[in-house]
């Protein structure tokens, strides 16, 4: 796959910000007044974070990544490293792309992706070492904008890991809606927050993955992102569950920066409250998930009530609808049966719930692609190498 994260960049942006549409839909200059993410780090695990771009600099913590994992940490291959982390906390100076949580601040990590050279394929840190290190660290939320077909119980493990240890993880559920619909990973994973991708209509997008991955969905099609590694200019029309799986991060980091006494499960259960859907809350859709994140709605009530600080809003999808215990050994809330995945949902705003919608009105997608297995070295080790979402 050529392009990163799946998506289809066209003509260089001149005005970047006035094409960040979300921005005004979900009322972000309302939010800031609230929070702008201040105390929030975000672990990007992705292609490398160039810390140098005018909307970056002062905003990666690339000293806080331990060596052997620092590898290519601050040095972005292809440039969608860097789009995340601008998503995320972008400042917009020197005309670039406004982050949705300014003040956030973005630990970088680099693991194999597909379009790197083999070499670099073998230099990049291995995932599970890199989730573990980010549970046993301060960062809040884990940004994983890749996807891959294939399961690893070592990944697995890593990840159940990491959200024992209070973290929050999104994930992208893949770009090739349009051809095999396959599961995809880590968006799959229990305790992983899959998220799909959705227009200015608040339609999802043709791209955009569907299934039981999908929790919540956020806006991902017509967002400007770096064309490539030379950080020379901005690409419009990009699309990608990659861009929603950073806005989902950053409205978490909004969220968290507000109520920095909330546990992961309160961040997320306050996120699947408020979003933005027109159809029962305990049926989900297998297009939108829970809906259209909309961290406002959070931010803008003082007197809102997160729950429980112990039980998985999740519980239902990461048990399988079987009762058990948080990963931190606290009961958890399952249901007896897991809601039927089943229904399309509507076309909802980015900003209110309001809209009228209509199953037929959005466009079902699927999504595939085989992950790239590369079989190098003397010792024949297997590289993991993942597409971006």
């Amino acid at each position: 796959m050529a392009l990163p994260v799946g998506l289809a960049p066209s003509a260089a942006a001149a005005d970047v910000q006035s094409q960040q549409w979300y921005l005004s839909a979900m009322k972000a200059d309302e939010m800031w007044k609230t929070s702008t993410g201040k105390g929030v780090k975000v672990a990007v695990i992705d292609t490398g974070v160039n810390p140098s771009t005018p909307s970056l600099q002062g905003q990666v913590l690339g000293d806080e990544v331990s060596k052997p994992l620092s590898y290519g940490a601050t040095k972005d291959i292809n440039g969608h490293g860097t789009t995340m982390a601008e998503l995320i906390a972008g400042t917009g100076n020197g005309g670039g792309l406004k982050g949705l949580a300014p003040d956030a601040k973005i630990v970088p990590y680099r693991v194999a992706m597909r379009g790197m050279s083999l070499a670099e394929e073998n230099k990049a840190p291995d995932p599970v070492a890199v989730l573990k290190a980010i549970a046993d660290s301060d960062v809040k939320i884990i940004n994983m904008s890749f996807a891959d077909d294939i399961s690893y119980d070592d990944e697995q493990a890593a990840i159940k890991y990491a959200a024992s240890k209070g973290k929050l993880l999104f994930a992208g559920t893949g770009n090739d809606a349009e051809t095999t619909n396959k599961k995809m990973y880590p968006a799959s994973y229990p305790y992983v927050v899959g998220v799909s991708a959705i227009d200015k209509t608040g339609k999802v997008g043709k791209f955009s993955n569907h299934g039981a991955s999908v929790d919540l969905s956020a806006p991902g099609v017509n967002v400007p992102a770096w064309c490539n590694a030379s950080f020379r200019s901005y690409c419009s029309h990009v699309n990608g569950t990659s861009v929603a799986t950073a806005i989902a991060s950053a409205s978490a980091a909004l969220i968290w920066s507000a109520h920095p006494d909330w546990t992961a499960n309160q961040v997320l259960r306050s996120l699947i409250d408020t979003a933005g859907r027109e159809w029962p809350k305990d049926t989900p859709s297998n297009y939108l998930g829970y809906g259209i994140v909309r961290p406002r709605k959070v931010l803008e009530n003082p007197h809102y009530n997160p729950g429980s600080a112990t039980a998985d809003p999740l519980a239902t999808e990461n048990w399988r609808g079987k009762p058990g215990t948080s990963p931190s050994g606290s009961a958890s809330s399952s249901t007896p049966s897991a809601p039927a995945k089943s229904t399309p949902g509507g076309a909802t705003s980015a900003a209110d719930a309001s809209s009228k919608s209509s199953g037929n009105n959005l466009t079902w997608v699927v999504v595939g692609a085989a992950a790239l297995v590369v079989i190098g070295g003397a010792a024949f080790a297997v590289i993991r190498s993942r597409r971006r979402a």
